[in-house]
């Protein structure tokens, strides 16, 4: 006897929408929802399966029996199956037992939009109330499209959750909770200005790092429930610090109970492998010329904006998504209509994307990890670009990361390699990313890479993350650099949080929380931090002397901040530099203080601008450089 009740939550406006492509609220009509019906309390379900024939709800409360609740498909050819399952309480595993019309294929599938998991490795969805969470981020969400504006420091903290901090004595992770208190004190204590979690949401294999996700409307049960990541958002929020999430609408795994050949077609990846499988990774890729499909994907942007006040999406692997050849060799792809490379649906699929989650979610920002020269990714899409709101420097990373593991005396022979970026740094909106793929897979961690003895590879490191705060962009450090984690990062292991006892890294942290404290004072570094208006060269010539000077500018030019950037341990006395004002210039940062582990070379009086014209300037003045150091001068 089948025990499931006709009940819908579909309007006829809602399936319009659905088939087109159109419907972004989908996780308020799909998966499982705690409903009353006719006075009767369970839940509602509802999933996607156009090919099948039969489909069942299984779990705990039927035994796993797939006669017992057989869901009713609706009549409009959505290929939505769909009914309200009387007593069935939150709490209770559950999967979806799909017979197909395709060969007679049964797949046993977890809820695409389910909002809990079981833990991994078991793989079926529970069901939970999402709803009734009282949120306490009103002040947050009130001023955060001015917080969280692109005229306002950025200084990311990456994350990956599960290797951040262990409870070594009970050989686990912390919990959503335990981070709320923890995690949070420590982004704030460091000043940062935003968290980015490496994906959150439900994956089933720890070595993927998130990256291979099959609870896209789950953050992971891992470290808690629903709820309690929700907590941990608020306190976040309620310590004035942005979350950005890593979403990956790219690529998802092939395991059993995920998406691939879901209701035994292809219906959430590309039915030709060229389009729909990526070999590097082993996994499949969405089909994003069919509407089902985007309203799937953009339905879950805009889910974790919504249900957990979430501020801002960097999207991985973008150029995957944009290229028919990308990894791909001759024959192992087709062009596009026009002959092309670019994947049209794919680019149409991320234009839409933006356009809604900018329109509905006032001041949250979208990140795009896209490695190649593709034009206008934080273009307007009214402007024909992706309409992303930055970019991730891929090579600013590449070309400062190969000049600085450089012995100081080979630098000046690679000169070009740090004043490249700004050859093209205002062609998009950049975001500076140190990131996790720069520590894996035998590259080393950061300071691992620099050169000489080990007070020179600290200077170096400090001398590095000047560099790259006083550079146009917002910035991103990942989890460990900030104290100079010697250790390549390990995602089955803690941070080597024991290198604090010691006073060079201790100084170097102190030092990140200083560049912070800094970065957020200073708006010459962030108002005009994506136009060429707030940076002006002072000299990128001297390789000779592998020194770079610059000046950052914001609205008020009172503000400007003249920056020297010394890259060779050699003390530099009397060094000459243009200035674009009258004054004096006073020192007010410097990464060789002695508090920071430096050497303590300083410019301890403020010095006269003089009238003489240098490096085309109408001023000049004679500064002391410290070694490997980065200095900072206002104009006073």
């Amino acid at each position: 006897m089948n025990h499931v009740r006709p009940y819908s939550l579909f309007t006829d406006f809602d399936i319009y929408l659905f088939k087109n492509g159109k419907h972004f609220r989908l996780y308020e009509k799909f998966g499982a929802r705690p409903q009353t019906v006719d006075g009767v309390e369970g839940m509602y379900f509802a999933v996607w399966a156009p090919t099948a024939n039969r489909v069942s709800v299984v779990g705990d409360f039927n035994y796993w029996n797939d006669s017992e609740h057989v869901l009713n498909v609706r009549w409009d050819s959505s290929g939505i199956w769909e009914g309200f399952i009387p007593n069935v309480k939150t709490g209770e595993v559950y999967k979806y037992k799909i017979h197909s019309n395709n060969h007679g294929i049964v797949t046993e599938k977890c809820d695409p939009y389910g909002y809990h998991t079981e833990h991994p490795p078991k793989t079926a969805s529970v069901t939970y109330d999402l709803e009734g969470y009282k949120w306490q981020d009103k002040d947050w969400m009130q001023y955060r499209e001015d917080k969280n504006g692109l005229d306002k420091p950025y200084s990311v903290y990456e994350v990956h959750f599960e290797s951040w901090m262990k409870k070594v004595e009970e050989n686990r992770s912390l919990s959503y909770w335990e981070a709320s208190q923890s995690l949070v004190q420590y982004v704030k204590e460091m000043n940062f200005t935003h968290v980015e979690f490496m994906p959150i949401m439900e994956y089933p294999f720890d070595q993927s790092w998130g990256y291979q996700i099959t609870g896209y409307f789950a953050p992971s049960c891992r470290f808690g429930h629903p709820k309690e990541f929700m907590a941990l958002i608020d306190e976040f929020h309620k310590n004035d610090i942005g979350v950005i999430l890593d979403w990956v609408p790219s690529h998802f795994p092939s395991d059993s109970h995920g998406l691939g050949n879901f209701d035994g077609s292809h219906l959430y990846e590309h039915p030709d492998k060229r389009k729909g499988y990526h070999k590097d990774w082993k996994s499949l890729i969405f089909n994003y010329g069919r509407n089902e499909v985007r309203s799937f994907l953009i339905s879950n942007a805009c889910f974790w904006l919504d249900k957990y006040h979430i501020d801002g999406l960097r999207v991985d692997a973008v150029a995957s998504m944009l290229y028919l050849d990308y990894s791909r060799k001759d024959g192992e792809w087709e062009p596009n209509q026009y002959g092309g490379n670019e994947n049209l649906e794919a680019i149409s699929f991320l234009k839409e994307f933006n356009q809604e989650v900018y329109n509905s979610f006032p001041g949250i920002q979208t990140i795009a990890e896209e490695s190649t020269a593709f034009s206008g990714v934080t273009r307007a899409v009214k402007h024909g670009g992706l309409g992303f709101g930055m970019k991730w420097m891929m090579g600013w990373m590449h070309d400062t990361l190969g000049y600085f593991k450089k012995d100081p005396i080979h630098r000046k022979y690679h000169h070009n390699e740090i004043t490249f970026s700004l050859a093209y740094a205002f062609t998009e909106r950049y975001m500076l990313p140190l990131s996790h793929d720069e520590v894996v897979y035998g590259k080393k961690s950061i300071i691992g890479r620099m050169p000489g003895d080990h007070w020179q590879k600290l200077a170096n490191l400090r001398l590095l993350y000047g560099n790259m705060f006083t550079h146009p962009g917002g910035n991103l450090l990942f989890m460990g650099a900030e104290f100079g984690q010697e250790n390549e990062w390990s995602f089955a292991k803690s941070l080597d949080w024991h290198l604090l006892d010691y006073p060079e890294y201790k100084g170097v942290q102190t030092y990140v929380k200083d560049l912070n404290t800094f970065l957020k004072n200073a708006p010459a570094l962030f108002e005009k931090s994506f136009s060429p208006e707030g940076f002006e060269w002072i000299n990128y010539e001297d390789g000779e002397h592998s020194v770079l000077s610059y000046i950052r500018k914001g609205h008020n030019i009172e503000n400007d901040l003249v920056v020297v950037c010394n890259n060779t341990p050699a003390v530099h006395e009397n060094y000459l530099i243009g200035v674009h004002r009258k004054g004096k210039l006073k020192e007010v940062f410097n990464s060789d203080a002695t508090k920071y582990g430096g050497s303590g070379v300083h410019n301890s009086k403020a010095i006269k601008i003089e009238k003489e014209g240098w490096n085309w300037k109408s001023n000049s003045a004679k500064i002391t450089l410290p070694p490997l150091a980065v200095v900072i001068f206002k104009i006073i």
